[in-house]
């Protein structure tokens, strides 16, 4: 049976060239005028699936950019009601669907208290993007998979691609070709994917781990696990990991751990061992051969990724994970149940 998932899964490659190709000026269009208006920090308004993308925002923009940003409460403006002075600001809603209620609500009140505005969407016509100043599209054509999957790496290629543009480096759309050819490689071991989904065919409850850039990663796979396979999972930052939570490790206790080359690797490894010390079913997703080896169940990653590109490519590798363990458990992740496509919420 095909699913849709699995197919849109299957689309990201092009989708990342496509961006590439079609929204980069676009990209400049905006980079410009942040320029102009002298924008010193970020707020953030998502929920869900984009509201990883925007820990992704927040890590890149910080890092790469030395731009503050800050994760929006839009309830602070929906339900108390609180005048937030925004001047100076550029305020951020991401929506794939662009209906999300609270964050349109939330991007009108900032647009009319002095914040510049910018909706990442992948529909163009939607209350988002006709609430907020400019508009970046995602370029995914319909995403019918309740799942979202080909929406969310669109959204991390957009930032990725802002990020660069404030930083005038202007082969970024060549860098994400080359993100494009390490997906194909990920997709290319899907086999060995599904085969390890079975093994975790009876699991009710995990965490996911990572640090840094790739803590959007964690929290992503997090919630696919949760969705399509009604598994208990909470994503942690390797760091916090360690403190109180480190108490839940016992022999066979599932842990998934994103661990690219970086800046963050050498807490992975550090992590990895104690996770294997303490009997820890560690699910190992990296290129380096040393925390592969203290993984129960090592995920080969493509070789060579730089780690600004790499939760594009890693999240696609927990994707599948997440679409195979609901298979070996006989569900159908194009129907999870209780949720719908557009989920709005004030």
């Amino acid at each position: 049976m095909s699913h849709l998932m699995r197919t849109e899964i299957g689309e990201q490659p092009e989708l990342l060239r496509r961006i590439a190709e079609e929204e980069w000026r676009a990209v400049q269009t905006v980079a410009q005028q942040i320029r102009d208006h002298d924008l010193n920090y970020v707020f953030l308004a998502a929920r869900g699936t984009s509201d990883n993308a925007a820990a992704y925002f927040k890590y890149l923009f910080e890092i790469v950019n030395g731009v503050p940003c800050g994760l929006a409460a839009p309830s602070v403006v929906t339900l108390y009601r609180a005048h937030l002075n925004l001047r100076g600001a550029l305020v951020v809603g991401i929506s794939q669907s662009g209906e999300a209620p609270d964050v349109v609500e939330y991007l009108a009140h900032a647009k009319a208290n002095g914040a510049f505005t910018l909706a990442i969407t992948n529909e163009p016509a939607s209350p988002l993007a006709q609430t907020s100043h400019f508009t970046l599209l995602l370029r995914a054509g319909i995403e019918r998979s309740v799942a979202a999957t080909k929406t969310y790496t669109g959204t991390l290629a957009i930032i990725y691609l802002l990020s660069e543009a404030l930083s005038g480096h202007l082969d970024a759309p060549q860098h994400l070709h080359q993100a494009a050819a390490f997906v194909e490689q990920v997709l290319q071991n899907e086999t060995h994917i599904q085969e390890i989904a079975d093994r975790y065919r009876y699991m009710r409850e995990s965490v996911a781990l990572a640090r840094g850039i790739n803590q959007a990663t964690a929290q992503e796979t997090a919630l696919k696990l949760i969705e399509t396979c009604y598994v208990m999972c909470k994503a942690y930052s390797v760091a916090d990991f360690m403190h109180g939570p480190f108490a839940l490790i016992e022999p066979g206790f599932p842990c998934l751990l994103f661990a690219p080359d970086g800046a963050t690797f050498p807490t992975a490894l550090e992590s990895a061992s104690k996770l294997r010390s303490g009997g820890a079913e560690t699910v190992i997703f990296a290129s380096d051969a040393e925390i592969l080896s203290l993984a129960r169940t090592p995920v080969p990653m493509p070789v060579g990724i730089p780690e600004p590109l790499s939760p594009m490519v890693y999240a696609v590798a927990g994707q599948l994970f997440a679409y195979h363990l609901a298979l070996t458990r006989d569900l159908n992740p194009d129907q999870p149940r209780g949720l719908q496509k557009v989920t709005k919420t004030r």
